[in-house]
């Protein structure tokens, strides 16, 4: 049975949350304000963490941040706030995907199971890659390298640090080259599903890629834009 923890200061909320996740024979658990939820998160084997961002004691940013400077979980923020700022600030701080309110009991079920199973495969992936060994995983494109095996990523010989969705993203966009994708194929293949994403998801991650591995973000030599269509990676 996979624990999810609820980081939610309105109780009604948080109950409903609950309510439709234990149907779905999930075990969960809520915290109702920032600072026991982030004890909790540390110490208590969590599967996945619904976290809202306007939190009593301790925000939500502060929350994803310690998060994942110490355990790899997935992260899924809910919010009520629609600005865009808040969006691009949760998902570079580490947050896996996005959810806004008021949401349908149905979409919040299928995004928990949606990131839930893209984090089992992932980790099933990285497990079989690491009994392989490091070099025969190596996945070189310019100046470029990614080591699958250590989920290592280097450009110009100098390591980055990316996040969950970055480097799965660059992965697959470096193991593609020269085809275009578009934002919803994206967010079905790195997201794990197709119905409910929002697609600005894919273009906060591309734009804090592109700050990373872009010698000129603003005239990326690697990830380029193609208008109307998606994104490609060129070599």
């Amino acid at each position: 049975m996979k624990k999810i923890l609820i980081v939610e200061d309105d109780v009604a909320i948080a109950e409903i949350q609950r309510d439709f996740l234990q149907i779905e024979g999930f075990e969960v658990s809520i915290a109702g304000d920032g600072k026991e939820g982030y004890k909790r998160a540390l110490a208590e084997g969590f599967d996945l963490i619904l976290l809202d961002l306007m939190l009593p004691g301790m925000s939500g940013y502060e929350i994803c941040k310690g998060i994942r400077g110490e355990i790899d979980v997935p992260i899924l923020m809910v919010t009520a706030k629609g600005e865009e700022t808040d969006k691009i600030r949760g998902l570079g701080l580490g947050a896996d995907d996005y959810i806004a309110k008021p949401f349908s009991p149905s979409e919040l079920v299928a995004r928990v199971k949606a990131n839930l199973a893209q984090y089992e495969r992932l980790r099933s992936r990285a497990a079989d890659q690491a009994a392989l060994g490091g070099k025969s995983e190596e996945v070189r494109a310019g100046a470029i390298l990614i080591n699958r095996a250590t989920h290592r990523v280097y450009v110009q010989e100098r390591e980055i640090e990316l996040k969950h969705k970055e480097y799965e993203l660059l992965l697959f966009l470096i193991s593609n080259p020269d085809i275009v994708f578009s934002k919803e194929r994206l967010y079905e293949r790195i997201w794990g599903m197709d119905a409910f994403g929002d697609l600005k998801t894919v273009a906060v991650h591309v734009n804090r890629l592109r700050e990373k591995i872009e010698t000129d973000p603003q005239n990326p030599v690697y990830i380029q834009t193609v208008w109307g269509a998606g994104y490609r990676f060129l070599v």
